[in-house]
């Protein structure tokens, strides 16, 4: 239990959502859990929706006037609220139903501190909005993105808003890409949390703005604090004209994948 939640800061409030969630998603992994078809192939389970749940009752305890945008439950309270905090219970939820545990925890304030939580690893991934750190039983260590593994995620769930134009699959047709990385599908967000880590070298994904999606806030504000490279594919900032992620360890990596993205036609 959390004593005293109001008193806790932002980061904390983060840290204590996300593990909240994180406690759900371990308990019932393995179970037989209902599905809610979302459409288009997509779906939730019972656990997103009590993850969820979890979630919004650390955030109501210590902050019962923040609007929260939910994966699972939607807005809650005003849209332009000053403060907006966006979750997403289990990203990862095919992976998740088929018994993998590549999943993640995503809990972010829009502009502030987050947390993405890795529920069968134990670490929790956090940023106060300047500094970034993994807490594991107990004991915290600072972020260090480095490009040394040479691992670089990208995401190939559809739809793919920038075909033709570019898509990130791709990347893995280019000959400059397989020479100098790796590719690796983990296909949940958490990946974003490994490159602020030092885990993957980059992480790559077509789409529209995404700075503002529950399901990437969390991983960008990490990225971000640790000192990573963060831009559209096209290599622009994030914002409301922005397009996809690109998400790289140091300025090189950012180099060399702006490049090969470029000759594949976006």
């Amino acid at each position: 239990m959390i004593n005293s939640q109001a008193d806790l800061d932002d980061s904390a409030v983060a840290l204590a959502a996300a593990s909240a969630g994180a406690d759900v998603v371990r308990t019932l992994y393995g179970r037989r859990l209902t599905r809610i078809d979302k459409g288009g192939g997509d779906f939730a389970t019972a656990a997103d929706v009590a993850a969820e749940k979890a979630i919004l009752a650390v955030i109501r305890a210590a902050r019962p006037d923040d609007a929260v945008l939910g994966e699972e439950g939607g807005q809650q309270g005003a849209a332009q609220a000053a403060r907006q905090w966006l979750v997403d219970p289990l990203c990862g939820t095919l992976n998740y139903a088929v018994g993998n545990m590549l999943v993640a925890v995503n809990v972010a304030l829009r502009g502030g501190a987050a947390a993405v939580a890795d529920p069968f690893s134990g670490e929790v991934f956090c940023t106060d909005g300047e500094r970034a750190w993994v807490r594991h039983d107990g004991a915290d260590a600072p972020l260090v993105p480095t490009s040394a593994t040479r691992l670089v995620d990208v995401n190939l769930d559809p739809p793919f808003p920038g075909a033709p134009g570019f898509r990130a699959v791709d990347l893995l047709a280019q000959p400059d890409f397989v020479e100098r990385f790796r590719p690796r599908v983990v296909s949940t967000t958490l990946a974003l949390a490994w490159v602020a880590a030092g885990k993957r070298a980059a992480y790559v994904t077509d789409g529209r703005d995404l700075s503002g999606s529950v399901h990437f806030a969390a991983g960008i504000a990490l990225c971000r604090a640790a000192g990573c490279v963060v831009t559209g594919v096209d290599g622009a900032p994030l914002g409301p004209a922005g397009r996809g992620l690109v998400v790289a360890s140091d300025h090189e990596t950012h180099r060399l994948l702006m490049s090969m993205i470029r000759d594949s036609g976006t």
